[in-house]
């Protein structure tokens, strides 16, 4: 049954596609996916998942249990950069080091929204304000990384941004699109909202497995950047993800019950950044690499989590 489970996440035909744009850019095809359309299909992931979790939220209502999961959410974004940012520097300059530490506190919604396609393969249901959860980890974790630059790195040029810094990290596009749609989702008329159900539901998949073509082309398009900065950055993106989700998966427990809320928490934890972050980081950490941290959160982190992770994590929130 476990082995089932990876094999059909490794065969899950979005996963393929990402395989494909990663094959199109290693043989060098003349394949691509307009910028235009690739911003419009992004947007619509986000608006999708936003709304669709806006509209479960109100009918769920606000319980003692989402609250306590909206400041678990919010304390794992601000210990996992914490944390990480002490072994990053012992490797990397302080500003690489606190740009990946907010890349690997903060969160991917393209992973989240793979994960909540593992669940319905599975038939399992997750609670709307998971998607509340996910906006709000967003910002503390850029917000950690940029005090701990400033802290630690005298000649940062982030000093005295912090402020900027806050207020870029809520008005990010993708950070915006996600939780506006939450809030129309969640004071929209059900009867009017049925109206766009199909643009929302029927078609996300579809629009999800090429997106996922275009990261595949990403990936392998910056990938080579990355290699110059050894095995250090490697094993990190692999381990330390893999940790965080495990542990997160384990202690989800202790503050919700729903076998499919666990799994999106452990999910989230164990994602990495390479939308939000990136856009904050140009702006408030410029000395920052992104041939680092977009690679790492992109090339390595995604993929990791979307073929092995998922299944892992789903193990261990079934068992424990």
């Amino acid at each position: 049954m476990d082995f089932q489970i990876l094999i059909s996440n490794l065969t899950n035909p979005t996963l393929l596609f990402f395989a494909l744009g990663t094959f199109a850019v290693i043989v060098k095809s003349d394949l691509e996916i307009p910028e235009s359309i690739s911003k419009f299909i992004s947007l619509y992931l986000l608006f999708s998942i936003g709304f669709k979790g806006g509209q479960e939220l109100a009918h769920s209502g606000f319980t003692a249990e989402i609250i306590y999961s909206l400041i678990f959410g919010v304390l794992i974004a601000s210990v996992i950069p914490l944390y990480t940012f002490f072994i990053l520097k012992r490797k990397m300059s302080i500003s690489d080091a606190g740009a990946v530490a907010a890349a690997y506190g903060s969160v991917s919604a393209v992973t989240f929204v793979a994960a909540v396609s593992f669940l319905e393969s599975q038939k399992i249901v997750f609670g709307g304000h998971m998607v509340a959860v996910m906006a709000l980890m967003e910002s503390p974790a850029i917000i950690m990384g940029i005090i701990l630059m400033m802290k630690f790195d005298t000649d940062t040029r982030s000093k005295g941004k912090l402020t900027q810094t806050i207020k870029h990290s809520f008005t990010n596009g993708s950070v915006l699109m996600i939780i506006g749609s939450l809030i129309i989702g969640l004071i929209a008329d059900t009867k009017q909202a049925e109206g766009i159900k199909p643009f929302t539901t029927d078609i996300f998949k579809g629009f999800l497995a090429i997106f996922l073509l275009e990261m595949g082309m990403v990936t392998a398009r910056r990938f080579s950047s990355f290699r110059i900065y050894g095995w250090f950055a490697t094993a990190f993106a692999i381990v330390i993800p893999m940790v965080n989700g495990c542990i997160v998966a384990a202690l989800s427990g202790l503050f919700v019950h729903d076998i499919g809320n666990r799994f999106i928490f452990a999910i989230l934890a164990a994602s990495a950044s390479y939308i939000a972050v990136p856009a904050a980081m140009r702006f408030a950490a410029p000395k920052s690499d992104p041939g680092l941290y977009i690679p790492m959160a992109l090339g390595i982190t995604f993929p990791f989590n979307i073929t092995i992770g998922m299944p892992l994590y789903y193990l261990i929130v079934n068992y424990i």
